[in-house]
């Protein structure tokens, strides 16, 4: 019964901890890329912006679900 309840807080903070770091990878690949855009098309800023939150919060949101779970 122990090694079954080990298990189950090791898969808690494997999904929890690669959650994160898949999280934190994207997240700055969205911010490259939102980089690159603004610097090629200077005038779509404002649209850009407005999808890289919503993004952003989406990505983000996928550790928080792992937190919850």
């Amino acid at each position: 019964m122990e090694m079954a309840n080990a298990l189950l807080y090791i898969a808690g903070a494997l999904m929890m901890g690669l959650g994160a770091l898949g999280a934190a990878v994207g997240i700055g690949v969205l911010g490259g890329r939102f980089l690159e855009g603004a610097a090629r098309q200077p005038e779509l800023i404002p649209m850009l912006r407005t999808q890289f939150f919503i993004v952003m919060g989406l990505v983000d949101a996928v550790p928080m679900i792992a937190v919850g779970l």
